[in-house]
């Protein structure tokens, strides 16, 4: 496993509390994590008017050397960023922890990531998650290297499923506690 950071990736009309509630959680497990701007621009504006300044731009982050790539939802913009899913693709056939949430289970499945896994998604998004077997009834399903998330109610689920992943059971149930989830 790499000892890189988590990527979180930004466009405009990102989900703020998947994003930044993601983004939250894994940095009070002491995980590395940048944020990673898919606009021209540091600043990106998410769905419910918060702007971000993202930690780095699109063609300045190190996908390669990530530990896990995280795609939020709110927006149907991640599936028109051809690099984004190129890299998502890459980092996943290569073995890569790859997670999305609310509408961006719909782009693994539109690059093939979810042909044969479990997956959940947002209500109205099922379509798009191509060859999965859906479980959306699940806030989050892990599957091999996927993780999905059904939408920002669950928000903090997903991520503290990401820290398990990322750093173990202890760190998840020490953060849960931390948050008032345990």
């Amino acid at each position: 496993m790499s000892t890189g950071n988590i990527l979180v990736f930004l466009t405009t009309g990102f989900e703020e509390i998947e994003a930044l509630g993601t983004v939250d959680v894994l940095r009070r497990a002491n995980l590395a994590v940048q944020t990673v701007s898919l606009e021209n621009d540091h600043q990106v504006t998410g769905a419910h008017g918060v702007t971000v300044a993202a930690d780095v731009l699109f063609g300045d982050a190190d996908c390669a050397a990530a530990r896990m790539l995280v795609v939020p939802g709110g927006t149907t913009r991640y599936a028109e960023h051809e690099g984004l899913k190129q890299q998502l693709r890459a980092f996943a056939q290569n073995g890569g922890a790859v997670a999305a949430i609310c509408a961006s289970p719909a782009v693994l499945g539109q690059i093939g990531l979810l042909q044969g896994r479990a997956a959940t998604c947002y209500p109205g998004f099922e379509a798009g998650c191509t060859g999965a077997k859906l479980q959306t009834e699940r806030a989050v399903v892990v599957d091999g290297n996927i993780t999905t998330g059904r939408g920002p109610g669950l928000a903090l689920e997903f991520a503290l499923e990401l820290v398990r992943q990322m750093a173990g059971e202890a760190t998840r149930q020490q953060v849960a506690q931390g948050l008032l989830l345990a």
